[in-house]
């Protein structure tokens, strides 16, 4: 879930803030930290969350590969064609879209 806080720290990462209850309504700009609107907070978030969905396979594909320890080894013993199958195989089950 992408909150309030995380759609504010990517317009302003120098902004000071409190967020209660995570409701764009409750927020309390501190600092002389220049608020940000409403309409700008929201948008942000929703272009952060399709971001987030958008890098799904990435995620999967990170929890998939073997460890680096591994993957070297793979190479050493295989050789770099062997390791690439073994890449292909996650790459091809979660593909970009």
């Amino acid at each position: 879930m992408i909150k309030i806080i995380d759609a504010i720290l990517a317009i302003n990462s120098n902004a000071e803030v409190a967020v209660r209850g995570n409701d764009v309504t409750q927020i309390e700009w501190h600092n002389d930290t220049t608020p940000i609107a409403e309409a700008d907070i929201i948008a942000k978030q929703k272009e952060l969350v399709t971001a987030y969905a958008n890098n799904k396979y990435q995620r999967d594909r990170a929890e998939a590969y073997p460890a680096i320890a591994e993957q070297l080894d793979d190479i050493y013993h295989n050789g770099v064609d062997e390791w690439k199958k073994t890449i292909k195989v996650v790459k091809d089950k979660y593909p970009k879209e």
